[in-house]
């Protein structure tokens, strides 16, 4: 595993089932080594011995109980292992994830992440609970078992181990880079079932709201189709492989080739007729390390790339926290030189100077796709520049330490994720401890008080289970979340979107209270957010063209008053367009 550390405290306990495994397989040998010798001491000339024969069944009968016990304290204390490791890797993953950059977890599925914390870590278990004891006891007895034979005829033994040999032979088939590509590309295939799956539950109310089934159902076919598709040829490839492999290591063509092999060498006189019994019962055991290689395979390869998505997650960087935090002095914002590029990909914000006043709204406007979200993104440091400082209070918010920015800085995004908690403790995320009454004094500031009073507990009712919100009523939500944190700087991206007209006003009102004396930096959608701004920022292709006060960039008649008109026009388009159940 990727995860040495990880696994370093149960070397002990992976040591002893091992050793407890070995114990039981090779007591297991017992009852066919006492088959053996009653089959010699019956068949010798002469009366039978008696007591020799108890003697021999006793040995095997207590073999098998040896073996009964060790195999299931083996077992047992593998699957405790397991169950300890994917708990340890589960709590990791989740240490890891809420130390990783918000950017890096914002920019991933929800699907693709459920799987490496669920099914992967989940796909571990027969490294964990299987492989170390019955992968050791696979060949440490046909170890036994081989030298045991050799000394009984060495020329039989040989012929005995031909299917293994033929099966060997066959393992690096199952290794060419074609195999190995066709696993990975069904790997890739279940993971985009997954998000499909996941995108088309979420979006469910809205795919039935707006008559959308075939659409939203197409995504999830071509990926099952996808899937299928790489199954097949993966099928295709292995079948005639594990066929193969299986026909060699099978009972049946085992016992031939050593009923084969032995009767040629009875008739030739070149072994007594007994000496068959013991390659007749251990020759089989023989085929187990290739068998248990074949038959483990799968497994072993699936929890293989698991540990490597896995490993992936956890090598992810968090942001460093600084060694020696500072506290910034006073909420202006600095922004300066910033240039920043996600991994692989073209700048997206290229040498963005820009000061946010305490006390001031700056509206972020531009077309799709000019930087807007990852530039207000900068500001809770959901990712560092790449080139460049952002500055707080005076100090570079590298500089700041987590706890202390993030009593700094609150904001609301159209994205609302709401916990599975009651709807005060949603609220009151970042003050866990507030009161009560200041919980309904911000709910009542966002306008969403009486709707609260509506579900059937109130403020006791838990999202998801009896308190169902639309998504407006989620982003109000969010809104008295802000409210009750009083960060001194405030970061929107438009957080009225999803608010009906009626309450638009009531929100914006709540907001513009919430303003104040403090930083306010919104993503402006709505021609009215960017009407209430004391300086509106322009952006395009990730630079600033334009920025100035509302009126005076209207009046400059540049790209802003453009922008503005388009913007205008389209929105009196959309209201003139006939409607479905208007007359045209």
């Amino acid at each position: 595993m990727r995860s040495p550390g990880l696994l370093r405290p149960y070397v002990w306990s992976f040591a002893a089932v091992v050793l407890l495994q070995v114990i039981g397989a090779l007591a297991g040998l017992a009852p066919l080594l006492a088959v053996v010798e009653l089959g010699r001491v019956l068949l010798s000339p002469g009366p039978v011995d008696h007591g020799r024969v108890w003697t021999v069944v006793v040995a095997g009968a207590a073999g098998l109980l040896v073996r009964l016990l060790f195999t299931a304290a083996s077992s047992g204390i593998g699957h405790l292992v397991d169950g300890q490791v994917q708990l340890a890797l589960r709590r990791r993953l989740a240490a890891r994830l809420g130390r990783v950059p918000i950017g890096w977890l914002s920019r991933r599925r929800t699907g693709e992440l459920a799987k490496v914390v669920g099914d992967d870590v989940s796909a571990v278990h027969p490294f964990i609970a299987h492989a170390p004891g019955e992968l050791v006891a696979a060949f440490v007895v046909p170890l036994v078992s081989l030298v045991y034979l050799f000394t009984v005829d060495w020329r039989l033994t040989l012929i005995t181990l031909a299917p293994v040999v033929l099966a060997v032979a066959l393992v690096p088939l199952m290794m060419t880079p074609a195999r190995l590509r066709e696993q990975k590309e069904f790997d890739a295939g279940m993971g985009r079932i997954s998000n499909a799956a996941v995108e088309f539950a979420q979006g469910i109310a809205v795919v039935k709201a707006f008559g959308g089934a075939g659409r939203a159902h197409r995504r999830f076919r071509t990926a099952a189709d996808e899937f299928t598709d790489t199954f097949l040829r993966w099928v295709r490839g292995m079948a005639p492989i594990a066929a193969g492999m299986q026909l060699a290591l099978s009972p049946p063509f085992v016992l031939l080739v050593v009923l084969v092999g032995g009767a040629a060498l009875i008739t030739n006189g070149a072994m007594e007729p007994a000496g068959l019994l013991p390659f007749l019962l251990l020759g089989l055991g023989l085929t187990a390390p290739v068998a248990a290689l074949g038959h483990g395979f799968d497994d072993l390869q699936a929890a293989r790339r698991a540990v490597g998505r896995i490993g992936d997650v956890l090598a992810v960087q968090p942001l460093p926290e600084p060694a020696h935090p500072v506290a910034p002095q006073g909420h202006r914002v600095e922004l300066r030189g910033v240039r920043f590029g996600y991994e692989g990909g073209h700048e997206v914000l290229r040498g963005i100077d820009l000061v946010l006043e305490p006390g001031t709204v700056t509206a972020v406007v531009g077309p799709s796709g000019s930087g807007k979200s990852t530039l207000v993104q900068l500001l809770p440091r959901f990712f560092d520049p790449t080139h460049g400082s952002v500055v707080l209070g005076g100090a570079d918010l590298r500089e700041i330490g987590g706890r202390e920015l993030y009593r700094t800085v609150s904001f609301v995004f159209q994205d609302v994720r709401l916990l599975r908690a009651s709807v005060a403790d949603n609220i009151a995320l970042a003050v866990p401890h507030a009161g009560h009454d200041d919980v309904v004094r911000a709910a009542r500031l966002a306008d969403i008080h009486d709707r609260i009073l509506e579900l059937p507990r109130g403020y006791a009712s838990v999202i998801g289970e009896d308190a169902g919100l639309s998504g407006g009523e989620a982003q109000r939500i969010a809104i008295a979340r802000a409210l009750l944190a009083d960060a001194p700087v405030l970061v929107l991206d438009e957080a009225t979107a999803f608010a009906d007209p009626q309450t638009e006003q009531a929100v914006r009102r709540a907001l513009a209270a919430l303003a104040g004396d403090r930083t306010v930096l919104v993503i402006a959608h709505r021609l009215e957010t960017i009407a209430d701004a004391d300086t509106v920022v322009m952006l395009e292709n990730g630079a600033v063209v334009e920025r100035g006060a509302p009126a005076e960039l209207l009046a400059r008649d540049g790209r802003f008053a453009a922008f503005w008109q388009a913007h205008r026009s389209a929105v009196a388009g959309e209201s003139d367009a006939p409607r479905g159940d208007e007359p045209r």
